[in-house]
C-alpha cells in the first residue's frame, strides 16, 4: 500500500483506522475529499494526507 496513489472506500478505512461506513458518509456529504469512478469512490492518497494536515492544523489554531 505504501506506493498506491488511489484508494477505495475500504483501502482508505484501513489507512485513517475507521469502518468503511463512515468513510463512504463523510465522503457523500463532501467532509471527506473524493471523487466518483462510475459508482465506486476513489480518494488520492496526497490529497488524503493534505486534508489531515489541513484538519490538524485548523484543530490547533482555534
Amino acid at each position: 500500500m505504501a506506493n498506491k496513489t488511489l484508494f477505495t472506500i475500504n483501502e482508505l478505512a484501513d489507512y485513517l483506522k475507521m469502518r468503511p461506513i463512515t468513510i463512504y458518509k463523510h465522503a457523500a456529504a463532501g467532509k471527506l475529499p473524493g471523487f466518483k469512478v462510475g459508482s465506486k469512490w476513489r480518494f488520492k492518497k496526497s490529497t488524503i494526507d493534505k486534508w489531515i494536515e489541513e484538519q490538524e492544523n485548523s484543530r490547533y489554531k482555534r
